[in-house]
């Protein structure tokens, strides 16, 4: 299957400070040699997704060149590769504002690729993942769109992104930090 992943990498970090002060949160070093995207990256390769878009926009630099000495790949046949897309204002004059709004400012890559499935992904989070077994997953219901997410409690909701879901998981909401979350059907905690 052609698959396209799409590796946003444009964060702040600003919880992560005095570490962001010189770099994008997912460029921080995790012991010694490593950063934060490589696990994202290593969830891409062990998944067999071999061509990836890494989007950039906030201190850039030390992670450009953390993926040119780390995961450059090519390929002659142009469906492998790891391309750096820094930000570019393609659809007016605003940086990125957001996710859905990073990947809409570089559809022309995704229509170029023409991939089945796109594979959208942060580079910030520290996790192991068989992306396939999503992909099937995603696929045997024949959803348009699906959503990797974890359980918190709801006494620490208010400090990440929630996904709303129905009694059948389906998402109806997302809301990013919010004052009063809502929880999971069946799941008041």
């Amino acid at each position: 299957m052609n698959v396209l992943g799409i590796i946003l990498a444009g964060g702040k970090g600003e919880r992560l400070y005095p570490l962001t002060e010189e770099r994008s949160k997912p460029a921080v070093p995790i012991g010694g040699k490593y950063r934060l995207i490589d696990f994202v990256l290593s969830n891409f390769a062990n998944s067999g997704i071999e061509a990836i878009y890494v989007l950039t926009q906030f201190k850039a630099q030390s992670l450009i060149r953390h993926l040119d000495e780390g995961w450059r790949v090519s390929d002659f046949r142009h469906d492998r590769f790891l391309n750096v897309v820094p930000a570019q204002m393609r659809t007016g004059s605003d940086w990125y504002r957001g996710t859905a709004d990073a990947v809409y400012q570089n559809i022309n890559l995704i229509e170029r690729h023409r991939p089945e499935l796109v594979a959208v992904f942060g580079a910030d989070h520290i996790y192991r993942m068989n992306v396939r077994q999503m992909i099937e997953q995603h696929r045997a219901p024949g959803a348009d769109v699906s959503v990797a997410v974890i359980p918190v409690d709801i006494e620490t909701a208010t400090g990440f992104g929630i996904v709303e879901v129905d009694d059948d998981w389906r998402v109806r909401a997302f809301d990013e930090k919010p004052a009063a979350p809502k929880s999971i059907p069946g799941k008041p905690s």
